[in-house]
């Protein structure tokens, strides 16, 4: 029972890591990425629809995106959806694909960037913190119904405590590691 716990717990973290990992990819650098992009809601045949599922996204040089739709009636719809998104990127189309030129962060707009990485972080960490909780709250439920002894709870405690630690680190490189290439030149 205690190993179900734990095994949940540390799926929720897994979690956890891997959407603040997507969340961050989100976050424009000085470099062209296609997860700039990729998942940016689009107005197409009567719903909305992420980017990649209506054009291909490549990237010919260090600063350019080259977006080739897939029906070229989408071309519109696709710059409207960028210009409107929080990139701040013009994009410039020849009719059959849009080009997006990736210009050079300033650098009041690497500190935003930062700032956003860093309350992005911190989301993460809130959530590891709430999912600890819900763990030590289904063992302290096994306690009282009196499944596991109390030092068998302490004992799992002091495990979900080493690996919210662990994980604690872990989005902290990952924030940092981020924060280092927003601030690249």
């Amino acid at each position: 029972m205690i190993n179900d716990v734990i095994k949940d717990f540390e799926g929720k973290l897994k979690k956890s890591i891997e959407a603040l990992r997507h969340n961050l990819s989100g976050i424009r650098t000085g470099r062209a990425s296609p997860a700039l992009v990729e998942h940016l809601p689009i107005e197409a045949y009567g719903s909305s629809m992420p980017l990649n599922q209506l054009a291909g996204i490549s990237v010919p040089e260090a600063r350019l995106l080259v977006i080739q739709p897939y029906d070229a009636a989408m071309i519109k719809a696709i710059e409207k959806a960028i210009q409107n998104s929080e990139l701040g990127i013009n994009p410039s189309n020849d009719g059959r694909v849009i080009r997006l030129g990736i210009p050079q962060l300033t650098e009041d707009r690497r500190k935003q960037l930062v700032k956003q990485v860093h309350s992005r972080v911190e989301e993460a960490k809130v959530a590891i913190r709430n999912q600890r909780r819900d763990a030590n709250e289904d063992l302290k439920q096994l306690l009282n119904e009196k499944l596991i002894s109390e030092d068998d709870q302490r004992r799992a405690q002091e495990r979900i405590q080493q690996i919210t630690d662990k994980s604690t680190k872990e989005i902290e490189q990952i924030g940092s590691d981020k924060e280092a290439e927003v601030l690249e030149v």
